[in-house]
């Protein structure tokens, strides 16, 4: 027997669906706490930095930037997979400073609509690490994708 849901993601993606099982907590953010996928191939996207097409770091000590970047990088990955942002089934992000969540979560709020169609958002895990490959990077960000 199927479990009730409390809400799903309305149907932009046939491949993912983003779902907030009932009596399920509320999200401390945007996002779902969990995504169905059907079944066919998946992509594991490595995270993602902030670099321009040099490899040099974009934004230095600026974690706005650094958002922008890693996300404008992401949609290139996506796109060159045949993919969208819809087609995105679950985000790990990875931060050096617990302060910059807050600014994170603003401007998540500010870009999610703008990225996903269906007003529902992946799962997203945040994890607070001592560094990443270099110093100067704030965030880093993988994703799972379903393939179209």
């Amino acid at each position: 027997m199927a479990k009730k849901v409390r809400s799903t993601s309305p149907l932009v993606s046939l491949n993912v669906r983003y779902i907030d099982p009932e009596g399920a907590p509320p999200a401390q953010g945007l996002y779902s706490h969990a995504a169905k996928v059907a079944a066919g191939d998946l992509y594991f996207i490595a995270g993602q930095l902030a670099v321009d097409d040099e490899g040099r770091v974009v934004g230095k000590h600026d974690f706005e930037r650094q958002f922008q970047k890693v996300f404008e990088n992401l949609g290139t990955v996506l796109k060159g997979l045949g993919c969208t942002f819809d087609d995105v089934a679950k985000f790990t992000t990875y931060f050096v400073h617990s302060q910059d969540i807050e600014k994170f979560m603003k401007l998540r709020a500010e870009h999610f609509p703008k990225l996903f169609k269906g007003g529902k958002f992946p799962p997203n895990t945040i994890c607070v690490i001592d560094r990443l490959v270099k110093e100067d990077f704030l965030l880093e960000i993988e994703a799972i994708a379903r393939a179209p």
